[in-house]
């Protein structure tokens, strides 16, 4: 019988899929990307046709020792990595790491790829597979290749002209655009004074309604034909001197469609505006449904794979969601043929299906309790949209009704609709980016043609017209969408790398550029407005989709984006500073220097009166300086806040606590923000006030000083909190927050909380949970006789020890934890106790530094009265000669000793050690780069073949 080699992305999947085929197949999850282009200029060669340098982690490498193991007693090699076009490229790097370790000889290789983990899925795909497409590979070949050479060309360039930026990014950096352009449209946005005059009436039968003054004098109103106060006051005057009857009314039945299925962007787009969830949170997410979740002892994928730009459902699926349909809302909410759906977004490339639950009958709160918090959210979000999408439209009546004056010299008009159907509008509504409500969803009484109404209230308002709102992560992935930049894999990616680079942040879920982002976009608006232009990098999207589409040569599409961007980039190679700054200073100036309200100017230095404040670039970075320099020295920094929100006067006061009465403020220290509740007292500095760092996330959402609200900071300031004690031992069991993020405690027993997990309604379930894997591999014996403190027994890497406090002792070979006594253990600690790995040890080193730097100290003053004068010059010079560092010497000195002095004269004297480190052989392609840790080089923006 054939024994088959599997290979998935992860291990998750990997035992899914392993239970599924039973034991002649041995899955082996990949961990993502095995191999990746080595972080250093030289993995990309474009003189010799696109070269690339392919470099093996130390993950991967162990997992392709882990593959070959299983190859020896194996058949065949099945490459079932995820179905779009990064996993394509993991099966081609794994396969390509194989051959080079030479264990597929007469070993075929085939790829498999299925849309959903669930048994029918995965077993049909085994008995259909393929060869690797190649076309996909070579268009994953040229979007890395693409993004290398980008982040290497050009990161470079922007440190040497403009001190203090990050990295520029194919895509990256178009996303910053548009962010940095919004904002600039805002800031010159000047309001525009409008006015609207509404009224109340009354019908015949005292039912209230409201209308709206649409035409006066005989003339429609447009939006600025009331454009100041005394229009608006005398439109006014006649509707409340006027009598008014209804003129006419207008009813008609409208149909309103379901939104198609989830594609990647759209669920992330309505996890933002429905769930407040982030992109990455989002994502995250229906990786771990797509996974699979335990349900009742048995692991179950949810949903269908989650990056993909489809809006299709397989025959199979719409079938049993119209049956479902059916049995759970009535035949009259099952449209009599199935609904079809085409992608209209520019670019759409994954021929896969939209994101659907991968079995209807498994629905929300069947599998609620087997959930996350943040799964069971998106969960029903996916299911209602899928199953939403089959179902009957919904028929909306519409009614205007017109009413008049005498003369009709005033007109009136009141919309409201009513839903004579609810239809899809049962299950599912979709979002909206602006959170505006439907203008037409108002009733309307009834009325007749005809009728008289009682004027009862009007009123006449004043409005401004508005800036064009910042962009949310929901309203931004839409727009790259729209354009045609970026792929479903990596919108969350980009948003991210921007505010870890500090160039934009999220203040109340809105995108706002930072000054550095500001500047790196003016620079590249400035010298490389061809590559930042949105229209530029949409094309560039259709080359690469016609390369995974057979239609082109990526080789030739290389080189003709080569051709010209290196030319591009050897002009700034004579770019003066000057001219950087003078481009920055007009293109940003009005936003560093705005209008002032007396008409002064702006750029005056107040330190001289007399220089002309403008932008300058120093080794740190931008800063403004007066044009008076040297003689006026006047400088203002820029306000680049490092991704943090800007707190007036150092605080941001969220309120009072209810029980102390003491003021809760949110304030910036050296470390970043943290909340504090009440003063310092001045009179007694060993009472200081609670305080509580603020974590990154809450909830699952990220927040920052600006969003917190003030019951959140009291939750906070209460941590570490009890949530209840342990069913066996009665211990404590508390939840906290500490450097490394939510914990939970027992004793001396700690466990990780998820970073999604709500650390302010964290129950005991949750807790046990998160303990269980700790407590299982530790004993509890029982309070030691001299401390009371707790003795345990627990398993450890190299066998089972006991332990007190900070104080442990490894068991003798033949004794197992399940056996051992307190009294045995409290024996054993007096006899062999040691303290714990980073405990009591820390004393000692301490003291042995210091004392190794006395003896140094002490070693060289007698080393300095020895040595000639002339020695020691010529010792110096032969230092800098050589280039050997001083600091590498004293780094290679024995531990302090007496013979300390002559420790270092010896190491002094040697060159190189006899066990040189051998050379890796992980790097592959000609094996011209060993593998090495990744040095300071520019950061290339994710591609669409980077896993989250």
């Amino acid at each position: 019988m054939t024994t088959s080699v599997v290979v998935v992305e992860s291990p998750a999947k990997a035992k899914t899929i392993n239970k599924y085929l039973g034991s002649n197949y041995t899955v082996i999850a990949s961990v993502g990307h095995v191999r990746d282009l080595p972080p250093k200029d030289g993995s990309v060669l474009p003189d010799e046709d696109f070269k690339m340098f392919w470099q093996t982690s130390e993950g991967g490498a162990k997992q392709i020792n882990l593959i070959a193991k299983a190859l020896k007693n194996a058949d065949e090699l099945i490459l079932a990595t995820d179905p779009d076009r990064e996993g394509e490229a993991i099966s081609w790097h794994v396969r390509a790491a194989l051959e080079e370790k030479k264990v597929l000889k007469n070993i075929p290789v085939r790829r498999v790829t299925f849309n959903e983990i669930t048994k029918h899925a995965v077993t049909e795909a085994m008995a259909a597979p393929r060869e690797l497409d190649q076309p996909l590979i070579d268009a994953y070949l040229a979007r890395r290749a693409l993004d290398y050479l980008v982040g290497f060309t050009l990161s470079p360039v922007l440190w040497r002209k403009l001190p203090g930026s990050r990295s520029a990014g194919r895509v990256q950096s178009v996303a910053l655009r548009l962010i940095c352009e919004r904002e600039a449209e805002i800031e010159v946005f000047k309001p525009r004074e409008y006015w609207s005059v509404g009224a109340r009436f009354l019908t015949a039968h005292d039912a209230g309604f409201d209308a709206k003054l649409t035409h006066l004098n005989g003339e429609k109103l447009e939006q600025f034909s009331l454009n100041d106060e005394a229009k608006a006051f005398q439109a006014r005057d006649l509707v409340r001197s006027s009598e008014f009857s209804v003129r006419a009314i207008e009813r008609k039945r409208t149909r309103r469609n379901p939104a198609p299925p989830f594609t990647t962007s759209t669920m992330q787009q309505e996890a933002s505006r429905k769930l407040g969830m982030g992109a990455q949170v989002a994502m995250r997410t229906a990786q771990q449904l797509y996974e699979g979740v335990n349900i009742g002892g048995e692991t179950t994928g949810l949903i269908t794979y989650m990056r993909t730009d489809g809006v299709t459902m397989a025959k199979e699926a719409v079938q049993s969601i119209r049956q479902h349909i059916n049995q759970a809302f009535g035949s009259q909410y099952c449209p009599d043929t199935p609904r079809l759906y085409n992608t209209k977004t520019k670019n759409a490339q994954e021929a896969h299906e939209a994101i659907r639950p991968t079995d209807v009958s498994h629905t929300p709160q069947q599998v609620a309790p087997y959930l996350t918090h943040d799964q069971k959210r998106l969960y029903e979000l996916i299911w209602k949209r899928a199953v939403a999408a089959q179902m009957q439209s919904a028929e909306i009546d519409q009614t205007g009704v017109t009413l008049g004056n005498k003369g009709d010299t005033a007109l009136l008009r009141a919309t409201g609709s009513v839903i004579a159907f609810d239809g899809f509008l049962k299950l599912y509504m979709e979002g909206r980016d602006d959170g505006r409500g439907d203008d037409d969803s108002r009733l309307l009484p009834p009325m007749e043609e005809g009728e008289a109404v009682a004027t009862q209230d009007v009123l006449a308002e004043q409005h401004f017209t508005q800036p064009p709102p910042r962009y949310s992560e929901a309203s931004l992935v839409k727009t790259m969408e729209d354009i045609g930049i970026g792929r479903p894999s990596t919108y969350a990616s980009i948003l991210s790398v921007l505010r870890d680079r500090h160039y934009v942040r999220l203040e109340n879920r809105r995108f706002m550029p930072e000054d550095r982002g500001r500047l790196v976009t003016a620079f590249l608006v400035s010298f490389f407005e061809r590559y930042v232009d949105t229209g530029f990098t949409a094309d560039l999207e259709e080359q690469l989709d016609d390369i995974s589409g057979g239609r082109a040569d990526w080789h030739e599409v290389m080189a003709a984006f080569w051709k010209s961007f290196s030319e591009t980039v050897s002009k700034t190679h004579d770019l003066k500073i000057s001219d950087v700054i003078d481009a920055l200073d007009r293109d940003l100036g009005p936003h560093f220097f705005p209008p002032r309200a007396d008409g002064s100017d702006p750029r005056l230095c107040t330190t001289c009166g007399t220089g002309r404040m403008g932008l300058k670039l120093g080794r740190h970075g931008a800063f403004l300086g007066c044009s008076n320099y040297p003689e006026c020295r006047a400088t203002r920094p820029l306000v680049i806040d490092e991704g943090e929100v800007v707190l007036k006067e150092g605080m941001r006061v969220l309120g009072t606590d209810p029980e102390s009465g003491e003021e809760v403020t949110v304030r910036r220290g050296p470390y970043g923000l943290y909340i504090q509740r009440g003063e310092a007292d001045p009179d007694n500095k060993k009472i200081k006030p609670k305080r509580a760092p603020i974590p990154k996330h809450l909830n699952g959402m990220e927040i920052n000083g600006d969003d917190l609200t003030l019951e959140q900071a009291l939750g906070l300031l209460s941590l570490p909190r009890t949530v209840g004690a342990h069913p066996e031992t009665g211990e404590a069991i508390q939840v906290g927050l500490g450097r490394f993020g939510p914990f939970v405690k027992m004793g001396s027993i700690y466990g990780t909380l998820d970073k999604d997990d709500d650390i302010l309604s964290v129950g005991l379930n949750r807790a046990m949970d998160v303990l269980s894997k700790k407590l299982a591999n530790i004993r509890t014996l029982g309070p030691h006789p001299q401390d009371q403190e707790t003795v345990m027994v627990r398993k450890g890497r190299f066998g089972p020890y006991v332990q007190h406090g900070q104080m442990v002792a490894t068991l003798p070979r033949d004794r197992v934890m399940e056996e051992v006594t307190l009294e045995e253990a409290v024996a054993l600690l007096a006899e062999k106790g040691k303290p714990l790995k980073g405990g009591a040890k820390k004393t000692t080193r301490k003291t042995t530094s210091k004392a190794a730097a006395k003896s140094s100290k002490t070693g060289a003053k007698e080393t300095a009265a020895k040595t000639p004068a002339k020695k020691a010059g010529t010792a110096a010079k032969t230092s800098r000669a050589t280039g050997k560092s001083t600091a590498t010497k004293k780094a290679a000195a024995k531990p302090a000793t007496k013979t300390a002095a002559k420790g270092s004269k010896t190491t002094s004297r040697s060159k190189t050690p006899k066990t040189a480190p051998k050379a890796s052989k992980k790097a592959t392609a000609s094996s011209a780069f060993p593998a090495a840790a990744p040095s300071a080089g520019p950061v290339v923006e994710p591609s669409d073949e980077m896993p989250f």
